[in-house]
């Protein structure tokens, strides 16, 4: 690593570098042994140094002698690792000046080399002398000199160098010597090596650490945190450089949290009561107000009892508690809206974050125990929970209700407190009211001179509705000119109108309270005389055809709708308009909201904007695809709408290229479904328009379509499992029926269950848009339209008659299917075999083990005479009868052993017609115990005639329901074998 020395900013002075002795001769007792050359040159005497210390030195002093070239060498040193070495060196040097008749060779210096070897040198002959490879260290020369010698006989004069020398590599080394003409004596040689010494900085312990090769080198040394402390950021290093002296801290160790530094070398544990939340060089603190700490080392003070931290909360602030209760709340009614103010609780709990939150409960006369949540279209203002002002706007309320309104006073550690919110309650009754808006009207049917209008009961009639008054005028008059009519009902016809005349219409209710306000304008136009000569055109020659048939059909003029721009819309279908799927007086419940159709709007999203509710894109949550829908693809996720909780959902999507007629199909199913609340009808919870993909999302129904769950679970539901299944698809039609709504394509596959075996009616874009599928054929009727024929009743399919009488026949066929366990109706027969065996009488027989009374309620739902046939609240009615009478279900229907039209009994195959188990396996839809047959031996079917139950236990048909229809099959074999002994020949 390069260390650029301009950044060297920082010497650890502190603790001295080390020096560690290789070699020192002033330690030496004897001889010291090092090698001359030659012999007259340096001599080995003993001395005292400046102390009268005993000391070993070697003297030259040949200085009258010409050409003088001496050498000393020292014995070998082992470097020890070193890679750089210093030698220090004491010695004396007599002034030439002092020396009389001295040449002019004297000399006052000498010169130092070293020779580095990995072992030692043998013997030391002339040629290692002149030839070694010796390395020079530098020239050596004497600060002070001296010209004599004291009456003591001890040396003046002493001087010390210190030379180094490096990089080293091998074991060891020599020190040579050189002297060319000086009277000296060398006292002592010191050789040693530098090290940084093992030193504590930065809350790190670092090793003693050898310095470099050079003088300017740095040696990286890792440091190792103390105990309780971590590091910060980088890893934590020294530099040692040459002189043994570290530089350069890069990086750092901190105490951890409950830990604190004593001294910089220490990491203390705080002590009980106090605390430290986080790593570094602050200090324990106290445990603030309303919390503690027992132990050591605390990193954070745990709240007292009754006191907590909110989620935003830091360590070092207070522990807090719950407010107390709102005070002195005070309400203001008007009519069906509510003013409520209160007062401050006494006690914040020590925070400034007070807010304040309001339930509402809508409750009966006792409201102890008949009290529930208000519905979602109260408003409050400026909203309902985590309100900062003491005041608060409801509305939307019902009139002459009791309702009590809970104030909470919570705070941000409200919802850690195992206790619920501190609260005031108030009770408050609403007054009268006048009835709301009504919020649509549609035109059931037109004259020349007249039309009839329908329209639903307000949302809010805040009481009995006493009657409605109609205003209208020409629209191209003023509307001054308006003219009143009032109706009893939610239906009116108006009069006296001009031919092919545009109407500007409104309605309002009225009651004790008085009248509502008007509607919204709608424009209605009466039929000019060209109209209404084509509409009897179109009509007669199907009234003539249905007169041949003996069939009297009852027609009624298409009812024709526009808007103010003067767009007419006319129905395609000249016997069944979607559009007479009105609101009427003359059926359901009073106050029961009856079905809208959204193609009767002129803009179809106002449909969909009135039924169904916009979800923001952000609540969605799509996780896997679970199918394929017309439009797109099919989903399973999640929906999380706030303040509720999350829900799995059903996710349809419309795929992208749309057309706008798509985009418009596609959300009518939405605009269905979101007019429909009933525990046997899918779900509606909302839809994306606002962002792609558009999507209509639904309650997610666990087991999927009823038709292949039944075809998984053959056999395994008791027969009062399946008549609970049939019982809520009846009571969901039965819903629809009152609603005036028809599905038209009743069928198992149109049927969802959920995890509790619930049964949903659903597929409401498909009831109005049939299309052909190769799964489920359907038929293209002589008066246009695909119809899938197996479910559909005979009127429906000749005539396009829908009704809720044809949803009962298909009724009957859902309860075939399902007693049958998914078997498709009427096998494989082709549609016009069907269509001619319904025309000859025929009808399903009953499937195996089915109860005699429900194949019998089969029977009624398949009448010709739609008028003969039960309605679903009969059905729902007969099947809580057989519920609450299991014993009737005992009696299983029978069936004839040989079928006596073989073109529609096909619950008993031919066997005339198998070659093999296998195949008959495959007719009776037991292909799953094929392996069981063949590797057991029953490889024919003379053998398989002969089967008893035993038999099928043995080999692992272990189901009772598929015992039971494996055997009724033998049996019908046994028996056509008995009547005919060649069949299984």
């Amino acid at each position: 690593m390069t260390v650029d020395l301009l950044t060297i900013l920082c010497v650890i002075t502190t603790v001295a570098a080390v020096e560690e002795t290789v070699m020192d001769t002033r330690t030496a007792t004897a001889e010291l042994g090092w090698t001359a050359y030659p012999g007259s040159g340096w001599e080995e005497v003993s001395g005292y140094d400046e102390n009268l210390n005993t000391i070993r030195t070697y003297q030259v002093c040949n200085v009258f002698e010409p050409s003088q070239n001496n050498w000393l060498l020292t014995t070998f040193i082992d470097r020890r690792g070193a890679q750089r070495i210093y030698v220090e060196m004491r010695f004396t040097v007599r002034d030439c000046g002092s020396i009389p008749n001295v040449p002019g060779s004297c000399k006052e210096t000498f010169n130092l080399y070293y020779y580095e070897t990995d072992s030692v040198i043998a013997t030391k002959g002339s040629s290692f002398w002149m030839e070694a490879p010796y390395l020079k260290v530098d020239t050596i020369a004497a600060d002070e000199s001296f010209s004599q010698v004291d009456f003591g006989g001890r040396l003046m004069k002493v001087n010390t160098e210190v030379r180094s020398f490096g990089p080293l590599s091998q074991n060891g080394f020599y020190l040579a010597f050189q002297d060319y003409g000086a009277c000296m004596s060398l006292l002592s040689v010191r050789v040693f090596y530098k090290k940084c010494p093992s030193v504590v900085q930065n809350f790190a312990v670092f090793p003693e650490t050898m310095t470099g090769a050079e003088s300017t080198s740095l040696v990286i040394a890792r440091g190792v945190c103390i105990p309780n402390s971590e590091e910060v950021d980088v890893p934590i290093k020294l530099y040692c450089n040459g002189d043994g002296e570290w530089m350069v801290p890069i990086g750092r160790c901190t105490c951890k949290p409950g830990f604190e530094p004593d001294n910089g070398n220490v990491c203390r544990a705080c002590p009980p009561g106090t605390f430290k939340s986080s790593q570094g060089e602050g200090l324990c603190l106290q445990c603030p107000p309303n919390s503690r700490s027992t132990s050591e080392a605390a990193t954070i003070c745990v709240c007292r009892n009754g006191y907590y931290r909110g989620d935003t909360d830091l360590p070092d602030m207070p522990c807090t508690s719950v407010p107390s209760a709102p005070r002195n709340v005070i309400s203001i009614v008007n009519e069906t809206s509510v003013i409520l103010e209160w007062h401050p609780p006494r006690e914040t709990g020590g925070r400034d974050d007070v807010v304040y939150n309001i339930v509402c409960k809508k409750c009966r006369a006792d409201r102890q125990t008949h009290c529930s949540h208000c519905d979602d279209n109260v408003d409050f203002v400026p909203r309902q929970v985590g309100l900062t002002e003491t005041r608060a706007f409801i509305s939307n309320l019902l009139a002459h209700t009791l309702y009590t309104f809970e104030i909470q006073a919570v705070n941000g550690v409200s919802n850690k407190s195992p206790y619920p919110a501190q609260h005031v309650a108030i009770d408050i009754t609403t007054n009268q009211a006048a009835p709301s808006i009504v919020p649509i009207m549609h035109q059931v049917s037109s004259t020349m001179k007249s039309f009839t209008l329908s329209w639903p009961q307000p949302e809010q009639p805040n009481g009995i509705i006493l009657d409605y008054e109609l205003r209208f005028y020409e629209k191209d008059l003023l509307e001054v000119n308006s003219t009143m009519v009032k109706s009893q009902t939610n239906t009116a016809r108006v009069e006296g109108l001009r031919p092919g005349t545009v109407y500007v219409v409104q309605v309002r209710a009225r009651t004790v309270a008085g009248f509502g306000k008007y509607s919204s304008k709608m424009c209605f136009q009466t039929l000019t005389n060209e109209d209404y000569k084509s509409e009897l055109r179109e009509q007669l020659p199907l009234i003539a055809g249905s007169a041949a048939a003996g069939v009297v059909f009852i027609v009624s003029l298409v009812a024709i709708s526009i808007v103010c721009s003067r767009k007419r819309v006319y129905s395609k279908d000249p016997v069944y308009s979607d559009k007479l799927q009105h609101y009427s007086t003359g059926r359901g419940s009073p106050g029961m909201k009856i079905y809208i159709d959204p193609f009767t709007y002129e803009d179809p999203n106002e449909a969909v904007r009135e039924f169904a509710k916009e979800i923001d894109v952000s609540t969605v949550k799509i996780e896997e695809v679970i199918g394929a829908g017309e439009f797109g693809e099919v989903y399973k996720g999640r929906l999380k709408l706030p303040g509720k909780r999350e829900i799995y959902v059903a996710i349809k999507t419309l795929k992208a290229g749309y057309s706008e007629k798509q985009r418009r199909d596609f959300l009518s199913e939405a605009s269905i479904m979101g007019q429909f609340d009933h525990p046997n009808i899918i779900r509606l919870e909302g839809v994306v328009t606002k962002s792609r993909p558009v999507m209509i999302v639904t309650e997610f129904m666990e087991n999927g379509a009823l038709d292949s769950f039944l075809r998984q679970n053959d056999g395994q539901f008791t027969v009062i499992q399946l008549v609970g299944m049939m019982r809520g698809i009846a009571a969901g039609m039965k819903y629809l029926s009152e609603m005036n709504y028809v599905h038209r394509d009743l069928a198992a596959r149109n049927i969802l269950v959920n995890s509790n075996l619930v049964c949903k009616v659903s597929d409401f874009g498909l009831s109005r848009y049939l299309h052909d599928d190769t799964s489920d054929p359907t038929y293209t009727s002589s008066l246009g339209g695909k119809i899938p024929v197996r479910w559909t009743s005979p009127e429906a399919i000749a005539y396009r008659k829908f009704t809720s009488a044809s949803d009962v026949w298909s009724y009957g066929i859902v309860m075939w299917e399902v007693m049958s366990f998914g078997e498709r109706p009427y096998w494989d027969m082709s549609n016009q075999d069907v269509i001619n065996a319904i025309e000859q009488d025929y009808r399903l027989p009953p499937p195996m083990d089915c109860p005699a009374a429900l194949h019998q309620l089969m029977l009624d739902c398949w009448q010709k005479d739609r008028n003969a046939r039960p309605r679903f609240n009969d059905n729902v009615n007969t099947l809580d009868k057989l519920i609450r009478n299991p014993t009737s279900l005992k009696a299983v229907a029978s069936m004839p052993p040989v079928p006596s039209q073989p073109l529609l009994d096909r619950s008993v195959p031919d066997f005339n017609t198998f070659s093999s188990v296998e195949e008959w396996l495959a007719a009776i839809k037991m292909t799953q115990y094929r392996d069981n047959f063949l590797n057991s031996g029953f490889t024919s079917l003379q053998l398989v005639a002969q089967m008893t139950s035993e038999d099928l236990l043995r080999i692992g048909v272990t189901l009772a329901g598929h015992q039971k229809k494996i055997l009724n099959n033998i049996q019908s074999m046994q028996l056509q074998v008995s009547q005919s002994p060649t069949a299984l020949a």
